[in-house]
């Protein structure tokens, strides 16, 4: 899937406007922090892996201008910086991830001018784009496995090329597949209340030429009672150390409904999206956002004035509902608890 979500062009930061998709494909331009960490508010650009990539940038950014001669002086307004990325969204562990490699930057050449340490800091943030996009690749290799002939895919939310710096992670899979040569179905959930599987995934899918279903969230159900669905595959935002996993609201019902029907049900993240100092998903944190998007739709109001709101961002999928996490360094199964920590204490 040739579509580039962010990039860094002329010392700016080009990213697609995802509030604008499918109708406009609409790019911001900045060289502002401000203007980045409301893109990031506003899902202008969003997915966990994209999300970390953008917060890299939005380090760059913050520090071009610096004009602090010592180290010191130049670490506390860097630790400035990252805490207002870091309170951009709560949820996707890759946001936080990439602030405390670019933070790490900056110590590992904290003896150099600070000149020097802003040219670390920008090639380190091109060094996790460049990294997200081979990661991509190869979770796409080990998911596209998983697919034979004549399946019939269900995913929910947009885990595709514009939820990361390429390929993407669920949708990844079925890109690598189609390269492959296999002949699949995918249905899509709207994905309720922003509909990111009705804008941004059958967006993506169409492009790319696979044969896409789009459904409303709460056709899965019937879908899955009439044997249309041979597996599932999502992305993640966080996945404890348990294999417990935090992705878009609606995720838990299609896994609950899928191990009610026997329906395999697979995570497809990067280990960046792994958090080991969590337990389980119960400690995860959960994004509440603005009732305005559940009391609207596409601008139009549709609940009455003052009705309460629940609307929280995402849910937890419990490990045992899971048939295998799969990563750019394999397919992990269970237990969980175990392989997981066994594939990322091989990369430390």
């Amino acid at each position: 899937m040739a579509i580039e979500t962010i990039k860094w062009q002329g010392n700016k930061v080009k990213l697609i406007d995802q509030t604008r998709l499918p109708l406009h494909l609409k790019h911001i331009v900045t060289s502002d922090l401000k203007t980045l960490i409301h893109a990031i508010k506003m899902l202008q650009v969003r997915g966990a892996p994209a999300i970390g990539i953008a917060a890299s940038f939005g380090v760059v950014l913050g520090m071009r201008d610096s004009k602090a001669k010592s180290f010191a002086l130049f670490y506390k307004e860097l630790s400035a910086v990252i805490k207002q990325l870091a309170l951009s969204r709560p949820t996707a562990v890759n946001l936080f991830w990439a602030l405390e490699r670019m933070k790490n930057t900056a110590l590992f050449n904290r003896a150099k001018p600070v000149r020097k340490i802003k040219q670390a800091l920008l090639k380190e943030s091109l060094k996790i784009l460049e990294e997200d996009k081979a990661i991509c690749r190869s979770m796409g290799k080990n998911g596209a496995r998983l697919i034979k002939a004549k399946d019939r895919a269900l995913t929910i939310c947009n885990a595709g090329a514009l939820a990361t710096g390429d390929f993407g992670t669920a949708l990844g899979v079925f890109y690598q597949a189609k390269k492959e040569g296999k002949k699949f179905k995918v249905y899509a959930c709207e994905t309720r209340p922003l509909l990111q599987g009705a804008r941004l995934t059958a967006w993506e899918l169409k492009q790319e030429g696979i044969d896409t279903t789009l459904i409303c969230d709460n056709m899965a159900a019937s879908l899955m009672e009439r044997g249309l669905i041979d597996k599932v595959f999502v992305g993640a935002d966080r996945i404890a150390a348990n294999g417990d996993t935090a992705n878009k609201i609606g995720t838990y019902s299609l896994a609950v409904l899928a191990g009610y029907h026997k329906i395999p049900f697979y995570v497809v993240a990067p280990v960046s999206t792994f958090d080991l100092e969590i337990a389980g998903g119960k400690e995860i944190p959960i994004e509440q956002r603005s009732p305005e998007e559940v009391t609207a739709l596409c601008g139009r109001r549709i609940a009455p004035h003052g009705i309460k709101v629940y609307n929280p961002a995402f849910d937890v999928t419990p490990h045992e509902l899971i048939k295998a996490i799969i990563t750019e360094k394999g397919i992990i199964k269970s237990p969980y608890k175990v392989n997981i920590k066994k594939i990322l204490g091989c990369m430390r």
